[in-house]
């Protein structure tokens, strides 16, 4: 038999029609109904034939959004993506105190930052309306009545007092924290009694004995015994919807057929499964993702690092690298295969392939993976991305131009990054020439004539053979080194070793021609910002020709026997 929803509240779409699945129902009268649903009982979620795939992704719009919360969307996404089904958004703001407008902003900002766009809720709209719970009042209320009128429910007018004394008095004889069922059986007067006072009152749910249990489309067979829970809120003395409720109303009422969220929830579904049933809704199938956990396998939390995706996307990851890591974060298509685009992701995912096991969040993996995106972007894309990184960051002028292009195709290996760009940018204009020169790896650079090779080098500077070459780019240098080592009968290491000490002020970096011919380029350019305190080429020889050689060998000869001792 179908769930028959009052047809006259505007967002009750199920239907006859919209609902093609088998359900079980017993029709009961008012009085039997109560006693038979009390009996012991087993009940098993209901496996939905042919139905639209529609999922939900339903945060709290109480922070920013977490890493766990933007796999369990993308989890979302990805499923109904491939089922060519539809991806609802809906905000669950029933704590009111604590949610607010801004964190929802947020997230729904981080949500389109990362690509998963959805077909329904905030900002698009939809048939199943509103998407906002705190706007959904009226249809818990609808609900919490029929359970009433069913008898599946009855008003409770414990104090506050008396449900301390419970606990108190359960802790005592070491039993279940559970309500004792003191307004369960009340009479008709009893109740107007209290009513007439004015006495709060809340609406608990009649638990049946026996037990219930799921098929977890992850986890597999899951069962609880009901005889721990105890009659449970699903409206407060103030009127205010309990979670579990307003998700079953809302997951049933907006047509959901899978419900796939984090496994902190699992003893969630306990309460709603007896809601699904108590209302005569379609039982959605249930995956139960399994946790983010930090390297120490606890969960994870701020104490390790940034959580948010928002702190990651302001740390220069791309919405790529995030989707590609956190998709491998307890699934894999059954390959070796690391690297998957958005849409790759839509192709090969099957939640039949998500691990039950927690999965460790692994910051390391997450920059390299990073770095393989990047670095797979069409050019033209990485040179404006970097480009206007280093105009904003003040280290250049202009943010594109053939030294941006250049540079950025020399330095990109080393990126992973896009705030990696600065560093590499600034490492590649520096000259420490003193410090190197000073340091015990040095050593042996020097010992090879290297005040020699200093003199032969300012006079190609002073005869404007270098610059000459340098002017042609990559294959004027290539020549003229060919003739230098010539010249000095260098060649390999004992050649190319100094030069790049020399020029750069280092002992390693990437390749060394380019890397002289861009530093050229940037001293005649005018492009390097004021503030970098960039030494030009002309600039480095003049500190060349200022080596106290004599005080060099002197000091490195102190520091070999300090060593030696």
């Amino acid at each position: 038999m179908m769930a028959v929803l009052n047809s006259s509240s505007p967002w009750t779409k199920i239907a006859t029609s919209s609902f093609p699945f088998q359900f079980l129902h017993q029709s009961y009268s008012y009085t039997s109904r109560i006693l038979s649903f009390r009996r012991k009982f087993s009940v098993n979620a209901l496996s939905q034939q042919s139905l639209p795939v529609r999922v939900r992704f339903a945060p709290s719009p109480t922070g920013n959004l977490h890493v766990g919360g933007a796999r369990t969307a993308l989890f979302n996404y990805l499923f109904a993506r491939s089922k060519g089904g539809k991806f609802v958004l809906r905000i669950e703001d029933t704590d009111l105190e604590r949610s607010t407008r801004e964190s929802e902003e947020a997230v729904l900002r981080d949500l389109t930052w990362l690509g998963l766009d959805w077909d329904e809720g905030p900002g698009v709209g939809g048939d199943y309306g509103p998407y906002r719970q705190s706007e959904r009042n009226s249809l818990y209320k609808e609900y919490a009545e029929k359970l009433l009128q069913s008898g599946q429910v009855y008003r409770c007018f414990c104090s506050n007092e008396e449900l301390e004394k419970m606990k108190e008095y359960a802790k005592l004889k070491n039993l279940p924290p559970v309500y004792t069922g003191k307004w369960a059986n009340a009479t008709d007067k009893e109740v107007e009694e209290e009513l007439a006072k004015g006495t709060p009152y809340t609406f608990r749910f009649r638990v049946p004995k026996g037990s219930l249990k799921i098929s977890d489309l992850i986890r597999g067979e899951v069962s609880w015994n009901l005889d721990t829970l105890g009659d449970f809120v699903i409206m407060r003395s103030n009127g205010q919807p309990v979670y579990n409720f307003c998700v079953t109303v809302d997951d049933a009422t907006m047509a959901i057929s899978h419900v796939i969220r984090a496994e902190e929830h699992l003893p969630n579904t306990l309460r709603q499964a007896l809601i699904y049933k108590a209302l005569e809704f379609p039982m959605p199938h249930f995956a139960h993702v399994s946790l983010i956990l930090a390297p120490d396998r606890s969960k994870l939390s701020k104490r390790h690092g940034a959580t948010s995706v928002g702190q990651y996307r302001e740390m220069g990851y791309l919405p790529e690298a995030m989707n590609n890591y956190l998709a491998l974060l307890g699934w894999g298509d059954g390959t070796e295969n690391e690297f998957f685009t958005l849409d790759k992701l839509v192709e090969r995912f099957t939640i039949e392939r998500v691990n039950k096991s927690g999965a460790v969040f692994d910051s390391t993996k997450l920059r390299w993976m990073n770095g393989q995106h990047l670095r797979a972007r069409p050019s033209e894309e990485v040179s404006k991305l970097i480009g206007e990184r280093w105009k904003t960051a003040g280290l250049l002028t202009v943010s594109e131009g053939p030294f941006v292009d250049e540079s950025i195709e020399q330095l990109k290996d080393g990126i992973d990054l896009i705030t990696d760009a600065d560093k590499a940018l600034s490492n590649l204009l520096s000259y420490p020439l003193h410090a190197t020169l000073q340091s015990h790896e040095a050593e042996s650079v020097i010992q090879d004539n290297l005040q020699e090779f200093c003199a032969s080098l300012l006079a190609a500077y002073d005869s404007g053979d270098l610059v000459r070459a340098l002017e042609e780019g990559q294959a004027g240098w290539k020549n003229w080194v060919k003739s230098f080592g010539k010249s000095l009968k260098r060649k390999g290491k004992s050649l190319f070793m100094p030069l790049r000490l020399l020029l750069t002020g280092k002992l390693h970096g990437p390749d060394i021609g380019a890397s002289v011919v861009l530093l050229y380029q940037a001293g005649t350019t005018g492009i390097i910002a004021p503030e970098v305190g960039f030494v030009t080429i002309d600039e480095r020889f003049k500190v060349l020709r200022e080596i106290n050689w004599e005080t060099l060998s002197k000091d490195h000869a102190v520091k070999e026997t300090a060593s030696t001792v």
